[in-house]
């Protein structure tokens, strides 16, 4: 199958394209930097997917929509409107079979700031009605909420010792999460699954489960 893949260069993007390579598939990669990978199979496109063009690119059979930003001031703009604008180029592949969203654990809790927050937020409700959009095609579309997850973006906290064993102690399972676990949930989602749509699924090592029972 042909994937496309967002924000491919680093961190779960990354994970996420050598998972599908090492699967047999063939993958297209959009992301500002440059390619970390150098595969026969595999295609990079240095974009911003906020200006991205799919004119040239082969149809899409998986579109998974991994890259975002972090920065406050352009959350909304990268996170949301530019993955919608991203997005909405590839739905009329007529071998189109899913579409993945890379949301966050935040959307469901708002523990981030606050645009970043509502631009995943915004991100998990148009994966909803896109669902409802693509489902008479027997499309499946579905996001993953990730918690804390050991990628290059997260550097300033894994490698302070002090906030990363406060960060842990906010879970569940004392950890985070690698991306290729990411990338095999994603894999699953789009490649196996034909069943699950509409959902936005949580990794997070049980952080939002976390509480204390007092009685």
């Amino acid at each position: 199958m042909h994937v496309i893949v967002s924000g491919s260069a680093s961190g779960i993007g990354l994970a996420i394209a050598k998972k599908f390579l090492d699967a047999g598939h063939s993958v297209t990669g959009f992301d500002l930097c440059r390619s970390a990978i150098d595969h026969p199979r595999y295609r990079h496109v240095a974009a911003d997917i906020r200006s991205a063009s799919a004119e040239g690119i082969e149809p899409a059979e998986i579109l998974i929509n991994n890259a975002g930003t972090l920065e406050e001031q352009d959350a909304i703009e990268v996170n949301l409107t530019g993955t919608i604008r991203f997005t909405r180029q590839f739905l009329e592949s007529p071998k189109l079979r899913s579409v993945l969203f890379i949301a966050s654990a935040s959307a469901r809790n708002g523990a981030e700031f606050p645009l970043y927050v509502a631009s995943k937020a915004g991100l998990v409700g148009y994966m909803k009605n896109l669902a409802l959009a693509l489902s008479k095609r027997g499309v499946t579309v579905n996001s993953i909420s990730p918690g804390g997850v050991i990628t290059p973006a997260n550097r300033h906290i894994l490698e302070s010792e002090s906030l990363y064993a406060a960060v842990k102690a906010e879970t569940l399972l004392g950890k985070w999460a690698e991306a290729e676990e990411i990338a095999d949930l994603a894999y699953y989602l789009t490649a196996v699954n034909r069943s699950i749509t509409g959902e936005d699924i949580l990794i997070d090592n049980g952080e939002m489960l976390k509480s204390n029972f007092i009685w």
